[in-house]
């Protein structure tokens, strides 16, 4: 349980998707009062694309929390009549302070300014690295030995505002987003708990962001999924990691698009492209600078598996050329 002081903090929560539910999680496990959850409008999905809650409004539906979906919260945006039930719902809760992770939608000042302890957002990297959309995708597939969780208090910049707490967590040599967000999820829960009890308790020191060392993690496109071969291996196996479980690294291969889940670096030369081993379960391709060894893949509609799996079934040769 939480200190006693923090018991009493009427807390907002805003976010979408599972790294947010599990912050969402931490804070009723801990005993907080959270009164209203923001989260995106339900999307559709699966085969049939039903309309499908976020994890987030799952959760709050499940403890009795009031769910509020708006699409926009800009009062003067194209969405206005939803942004003002926003801001009636925001008010009726007469919140201290709202939480925000991985909500989606930008805040105006209008909402940064009606908590008495404005907002806190937790974020995936150690700011100033890392701004922006997708900072555990581009920490993986920039190389980075370590990423965290950044606690900030929000301002209405992009990822600007002061930071609150930070703590670190180390890049493995075989992590993937997924494997990696899970843990980062876990960490942004329980630091976020303990910096309400020192929000209550008037602890917290705000510090600013070096100046120095920003970057943007741009949102991560689906175009990025082809691989280009022409790359280093180095760099098409981090990307493999990065895009693990979405968009999932591939290449064309005659009428099929084949998604490549697992690779590590390995010896060899050749063109771009060019399968060098294609036997005994071993699929090596060459790249711009080495050449990468596939060790799981994926068929369109098929589930992933061991490419020795895959090639039994294939006739894939050496000399060919991956698209």
């Amino acid at each position: 349980m939480i200190a006693e002081p923090a018991q009493g903090l009427r807390v907002g929560f805003a976010g979408t998707p599972e790294f947010a539910r599990e912050a969402l999680a931490a804070m009723l496990g801990a005993g907080l009062s959270v009164p209203l959850v923001l989260t995106q409008p339900d999307r559709p999905a699966g085969r049939g694309m039903k309309l499908q809650p976020s994890p987030v409004k799952q959760l709050a539906l499940e403890h009795g929390i009031a769910v509020a979906q708006p699409t926009s919260l800009k009062l003067d945006g194209r969405f206005p009549d939803e942004a003002a039930a926003a801001r009636e719902a925001l008010q009726a809760a007469q919140l201290d302070v709202l939480v925000v992770a991985a909500y989606g939608l930008i805040l105006p000042r209008w909402v940064l300014a009606l908590p008495r302890l404005g907002c806190l957002n937790i974020h995936g990297s150690i700011l100033p690295r890392w701004r922006g959309a997708a900072p555990i995708h581009r920490a993986i597939e920039a190389g980075d030995a370590e990423t965290g969780i950044t606690l900030m208090q929000m301002d209405e910049g992009l990822d600007t505002g002061d930071m609150l707490a930070v703590e670190r967590e180390p890049i493995g040599p075989d992590d993937t987003t997924a494997l990696l967000h899970d843990r980062l999820a876990r960490l942004g829960g329980r630091m976020i708990v303990a910096a309400l009890a020192d929000a209550a308790a008037g602890r917290l020191q705000p510090v600013p962001q070096p100046l120095e060392g920003v970057t943007y993690a741009h949102k991560i496109d689906k175009k990025e999924a082809a691989i280009d071969w022409t790359l280093p291996a180095a760099v098409i196996a981090r990307r493999v990691r990065a895009f693990d479980p979405f968009p999932g690294a591939s290449f064309v291969r005659g009428a099929e698009t084949i998604k490549v889940w697992q690779a590590r670096l390995a010896d060899g030369q050749g063109a771009p492209g060019e399968v060098l081993v294609a036997e005994a379960g071993v699929l090596r391709v060459a790249c711009g600078e080495g050449a990468l060894e596939i060790e799981r893949v994926q068929r369109p509609g098929g589930r992933r598996q061991p490419v020795r799996e895959w090639l039994a079934g294939c006739d894939i040769r050496p000399g060919e050329r991956l698209g």
